[in-house]
């Protein structure tokens, strides 16, 4: 007997579990792949508050109640299951999900340890329930479901979830977030290995790594904030951070940090990512500093910022951004570590004495950073004026050096027409005294 498992819950399933008919599983990990598929009351099983669907979401409200133990010290308690199924009901695609069970039914069976606690089929059990309960729909009064062995372990658990997360048939979308979360325990189990992270996630090596990557760009975000962000908030954010970890890869500390500040402030203040591309570059703090200058409020609060290096905000950033930050990130470090540390409903003091909304505060930074942005392209289209003639020159000689190497050939062929060659040769000189005198 399994002395960790609620003994009552796990009676009852027994019983309904006794003359059951068996179907395959064959993303369970034990050679036994054929279970029990039984009948539940769609109130009476419990989701998982173990979920890495929504690792993300209950991690803000645990920050948010202060309780670290609000889905760990009675994780089948009233409590922790409605704050779990209002987020389950939070995430994107819920209503076409009741729509779809509400006209079709459930298509396949769920997956519950010996409890009743749901292992895979969290969103579709949610969904159920809120279709019996709140729109008495009869048809969603029960779930069928798998039910594992008693003495399924933590491990094989993670392993099943993992598989039927990248299973065509069974998987529910996770966000970037939670499955980059969900890479990061399995990494940090598998004693750092990569290969064994791959191989359990069934992705690519590459993509794994890309995966964590961007998840420890936004643990810095979040370090910055001070409480007042969560993981969570940045789920649409996937292409931003995935740009601005494969760019910072490799590069010089100053330039990994200043690409990074002026990422960080950009997705605070809702800029396109598209419009964040024109920004990775070594230089990127000074296009925005200067946009900042254009803007009273921004300008005074980088002004402040100047005496500010040595208090506990610039240790923290040094912390964060990585060394070499200050120099390069220079006085937009203190102004991002600011803004990251507020709520956008704040009303805040700026050194001025003015008051000023948070939310107006970021939509300068949105409009300074936007303006960065399209200097910073407009740059990089001069930069290649500049060298535009040259590198034509440079395909002309090697085009005039190739015509050269292949002369000799072609004026072996009866074909060869020596009138229309010392015409062209003419063409060409012409051309060049032309340009000489431009």
């Amino acid at each position: 007997m399994n002395p960790v498992i609620d003994q009552e819950r796990a009676g009852f399933l027994a019983l309904r579990t006794q003359k059951a008919n068996k179907q395959l599983l064959p993303q369970w990990v034990r050679p036994e792949k054929e279970l029990p598929v039984v009948t539940l009351p769609i109130e009476w099983v419990r989701f998982s508050t173990l979920n890495h669907r929504t690792r993300a979401e209950q991690d803000r409200e645990i920050r948010k109640s202060g309780n670290n133990e609000l889905f760990t010290g009675d994780p089948l308690g009233g409590q922790a299951q409605a704050i779990q199924l209002d987020i389950l009901s939070s995430q994107g695609g819920f209503d076409d999900l009741m729509r779809d069970l509400g006209e079709r039914g459930q298509q396949e069976p769920a997956v519950v340890t010996a409890e009743g606690i749901l292992i895979n089929g969290n969103r579709r059990a949610a969904a159920l329930r809120k279709l019996w309960v709140e729109n008495h729909v009869e048809g969603a009064r029960y779930i069928r479901a798998f039910v594992l062995p008693a003495d399924a372990t933590k491990d094989e658990l993670i392993d099943l979830e993992t598989e039927l997360q990248v299973s065509k048939d069974f998987r529910e979308e996770y966000s970037w977030v939670n499955e980059a979360l969900l890479i990061e325990e399995i990494f940090e189990s598998s004693n750092k290995n990569w290969d064994k992270v791959a191989k359990r996630m069934r992705l690519g090596k590459e993509e794994v790594q890309e995966q964590y990557e961007k998840l420890q760009q936004l643990h810095q975000l979040i370090a910055l904030s001070n409480g007042q962000k969560f993981h969570a908030d940045f789920v649409g954010n996937n292409s931003a951070f995935r740009e601005l970890a494969i760019h910072v890869r490799g590069k010089s500390p100053q330039e990994a940090a200043s690409v990074r500040s002026v990422y960080f402030l950009g997705t605070l203040a809702g800029t396109n990512y598209r419009d964040l591309r024109h920004l990775r570059r070594s230089d990127a703090v000074e296009f925005v500093r200067e946009e900042f200058s254009n803007d009273l409020f921004l300008k005074s609060l980088l002004e402040s910022s100047g005496s500010k290096s040595g208090n506990a905000d610039s240790d923290l950033l040094d912390d964060v951004l990585g060394e070499g930050s200050e120099s390069d990130a220079g006085d937009l470090n203190p102004v991002l570590s600011f803004l990251a540390a507020q709520k956008p409903e704040e009303i805040v003091t700026l050194p001025t004495g003015e008051q000023v909304a948070v939310q107006q505060l970021l939509t300068s930074v949105k409009s300074a950073v936007d303006a960065a942005a399209k200097e910073a392209s407009e740059n990089v289209k001069d930069a290649k004026a500049v060298v535009a003639p040259i590198k034509k020159l440079d395909l002309a000689k090697d085009n005039i050096g190739r015509a050269g190497a292949a002369l000799a050939k072609a004026r072996s062929q009866s074909e060869w027409d020596e009138d229309a060659f010392k015409e062209k040769i003419a063409e060409v000189k012409a051309a060049i005294t032309q340009i000489e005198t431009l």
